[in-house]
């Protein structure tokens, strides 16, 4: 079969899709791209379940621990970056597979983002100080004045989303909706989606051994190392932001603890959510997923 195919790999935090990832790549001798928006930073393997040293040296791996986390990124860069990956890749392979549970990039690359102005550093530093300044509260209310269309449809409680609505509008004077047109881009390989998925109780067991197992591999250290980075948007995510306050003294470790495990477990239910809404996936149990994976490819 010379069609080349894009074999995408995703399922919600815990559920073994590096291992699935790895063994399908394998087989078809191939190259792992990793659609994972913080394994794409270096310093922080442990918090972000970062594959292993062996694991990376099982099956070459892309957008692992390549960027500092002070430097910015975005899906609309992680598409541009693996469009231009793809095509030096389909060169030596029929197959790639591109394995990760962050799904605005798993969507950039599938289905494609919208064209949207570059936002310059200096006008970027200016909507992150409205942040720091008036909180996501104030932030919410900006973009309601400028915006009221992305607004009411937009997560009132993710930060970055709503800075970076509020960034466009500083950038190019246009609101922000203006540049959503929602097109799917046609891409020149075919596409096969996967989800890994188990009954919810398994998966929430899974999540809980997981938590425990960084803790026990130097979470906290590996926390306290990045401390004074706490307000750069890579350590912006689980795992960090309960060990910082822990750090800070509003909350005792078990506290800490037990509320990472509880916001990987929601964290695991909005991935659920999401993929629940793409026609396109195919939902496989991670104990037969390599073999219908397979199957699927015609091997």
């Amino acid at each position: 079969m010379d069609e080349k195919t894009l074999i995408v790999i995703t399922g919600p935090t815990g559920i073994g899709k590096t291992d699935t990832a790895i063994k399908v790549a394998q087989i078809l001798n191939t190259e792992i791209i990793s659609a994972d928006s913080r394994q794409i930073y270096r310093g922080i393997p442990i918090g972000t379940a970062c594959p292993t040293a062996e694991e990376l040296s099982a099956v070459p791996h892309h957008f692992i621990n390549i960027l500092q986390l002070d430097q910015y990124y975005s899906a609309a860069q992680f598409e541009n970056d693996v469009m231009a990956l793809l095509p030096r890749l389909f060169e030596k392979h029929n197959y790639v597979v591109m394995c990760g549970g962050s799904m605005m990039y798993v969507d950039a690359v599938c289905n494609g983002i919208d064209d949207i102005p570059t936002v310059s550093d200096d006008v970027r530093s200016q909507a992150y100080a409205i942040l720091n300044r008036e909180g996501i509260e104030g932030v919410a209310r900006k973009v309601a004045e400028i915006d009221p269309e992305y607004y009411a449809i937009a997560d009132k409680q993710n930060a970055k989303r709503l800075v970076h609505a509020l960034e466009i509008y500083m950038q190019s004077g246009k609101p922000f909706s203006t540049f959503r047109t929602g097109m799917k881009k046609k891409r020149p390989f075919r596409i096969l989606k996967f989800a890994l998925n188990m009954p919810r109780e398994e998966l929430f067991a899974r999540i809980n051994s997981r938590v425990d197992k960084m803790i026990e591999f130097g979470l906290e250290k590996e926390a306290r190392n990045v401390f004074h980075l706490r307000h750069l948007n890579s350590l912006n995510t689980v795992g960090y932001k309960e060990m910082f306050a822990y750090f800070d003294g509003t909350m005792d470790f078990i506290t800490a603890r037990e509320r990472l495990k509880k916001n990987t477990r929601v964290y695991a239910k909005k991935q659920l959510t999401w993929y629940a809404k793409d026609p396109d996936i195919i939902t496989l149990h991670p104990s037969t997923a390599v073999e219908e994976i397979l199957k699927h490819c015609n091997i």
